[in-house]
């Protein structure tokens, strides 16, 4: 009996040392994903999220619906009945005339995600008093704003693929008519600009929540912007473009000067940025985005569309000038908030 109380109580000992080992070894989440993943469950779960998610897929349901109805009714990007080159990526830029195509409703209705993700990040802390009660744990300080920006993008990039995908899987099930791979490679370098795109905005309402100390106006300031960039800079663009534009119009080299001026201004605008981006990967007969083409361009445009790799090349400045505002506007935003008192409100 001794022999096994003795064997019994050296087995508890050994399971005793193996289960204080084995927690010695096991490491703590680091803080920053811990804030990670609270933002992301706190997105996931708001209603302000839930209502303008389902805004954005309905509106792209109703844009898949028209792409089918021109599908069906023979009505290609060409206007060619005949032609039936890269069907599968018709179905996110052919539109039967009632609703915008897939890609006009994202790249007008995408940025409202990222403004309303990020227009309140930190004033609402602020205005709480939980920011001062975060930074007083053992959190290093950058890493309360990294967290809100990878928790953010992280949700844009899960709801642009999902809808990318909707809208395949209902291509697929409506027209029959599988991707190629090249197609397929096209749709998904276009959601990951989409979510560049859509990060920038995030950017740019983290920025705004950081400066402001309301809600309110945070939202209002990125809601203007948004405003600007998609309806009023392309009326500010012409206005200038109409009031500088040579008065000799034989004059070729004004005129490519003159036009060449303009194209550079408008692409300070995202969003032009991202529809030439995204349109020119959707679209493999887009050869070039100079509006002056010559002969021999436009008859291999005809006869030959772009590979991937080419396209690519061809909005490559395009992505980078859009990584390079996300970046600006995160940098800001970071400067901002480094230099910033934190007190605790009384």
């Amino acid at each position: 009996m001794n022999a096994w109380a003795d064997k019994l109580r050296s087995s508890i000992g050994k399971f005793r040392r193996t289960e204080s080992e084995a927690a010695e070894t096991v490491r703590p989440t680091p803080p920053f994903w811990v804030m990670v993943h609270k933002e992301f469950g706190d997105h996931i779960r708001s209603w302000r999220f839930v209502i303008l998610l389902a805004i954005v897929t309905l509106a792209c349901i109703g844009s898949i619906y028209t792409a089918v109805t021109a599908l069906k009714a023979g009505v290609s990007q060409t206007d060619n009945p005949t032609d039936t080159r890269f069907l599968f990526l018709n179905m996110f830029t052919v539109s039967d005339g009632n609703l915008p195509n897939f890609l006009t409703f994202l790249s007008f209705l995408a940025p409202l995600i990222g403004i309303a993700l990020g227009f309140d990040s930190v004033n609402s802390e602020r205005n709480k008093g939980t920011l001062s009660r975060v930074l007083s744990q053992p959190v290093h300080r950058d890493d309360f704003l990294n967290a809100k920006f990878v928790a953010g993008l992280l949700l844009i990039a899960v709801v642009i693929f999902s809808l990318g995908l909707l809208v395949m899987g209902m291509g697929l099930y409506t027209i029959g008519y599988p991707p190629t791979p090249e197609e397929f490679g096209r749709v998904m370098l276009t959601l990951i600009i989409t979510t560049v795109y859509v990060g920038l905005w995030l950017n740019l309402s983290l920025l705004f929540s950081v400066r402001f100390k309301q809600a309110a106006t945070s939202a209002l300031a990125g809601i203007a912007l948004w405003i600007f960039f998609l309806v009023f800079f392309g009326m500010i663009v012409n206005l200038i473009g109409n009031a500088t534009s040579p008065s000799d119009a034989s004059d070729a080299a004004s005129v490519i000067q003159h036009s060449n001026a303009m194209q550079l201004l408008s692409r300070l605008s995202p969003a032009q940025l991202f529809q030439e981006a995204a349109s020119t990967l959707l679209l493999p007969d887009v050869r070039t985005l100079n509006p002056f083409v010559t002969q021999e361009q436009a008859y291999l445009a005809i006869s030959a569309p772009l590979s991937l790799g080419q396209s690519l090349l061809l909005v490559w400045p395009h992505i980078v000038a859009l990584i390079a505002e996300t970046a600006v506007c995160f940098a800001a935003s970071y400067v901002m908030f480094m230099r910033q008192e934190v007190r605790s409100r009384s």
